[in-house]
């Protein structure tokens, strides 16, 4: 069992950072890959980016690719979400989610029926 909870939301300008953080519990996160998906309002949860349990980025989706960057440190159980040149269109609800380590091929890493635990997400608002 894993539970995850997500830190680092709030309001920036157009151009601003963000540092998301997904802090897990449980002994086996080192067993998990990790995932970042959004979903904004009246859209569908969406891929942002994955981290393999080793600490090797996966993939990007092309709307961040170069401006978010995803790391992981395993002794604190956490994965992070560094955020960039943010856009208005970055505005949503941003959620961690983790599945065991294993296929890390892309249609099963961007797909949010792949994971198993989901943190209860946090917000993300970029003024224009």
């Amino acid at each position: 069992q894993v539970q995850l909870v997500e830190s680092g939301g709030g309001l920036v300008q157009a151009g601003g950072s963000l540092r998301l953080s997904c802090t897990a519990s449980g002994r086996t996160f080192s067993s998990y890959d990790m995932g970042w998906f959004r979903q904004a309002p009246g859209k569908e949860r969406e891929f942002v980016g994955a981290i393999r349990w080793n600490g090797e980025p996966l993939y990007y989706a092309d709307s961040v690719k170069g401006r978010f960057t995803i790391s992981r440190d395993n002794a604190k159980k956490t994965v992070a979400l560094q955020m960039n040149v943010l856009k208005p269109e970055d505005t949503a609800v941003y959620y961690c989610a983790a599945k065991l380590a294993g296929n890390i091929a892309r249609a099963v890493v961007t797909t949010t029926t792949t994971y198993t635990y989901w943190g209860q997400g946090t917000q993300v608002t970029v003024s224009s």
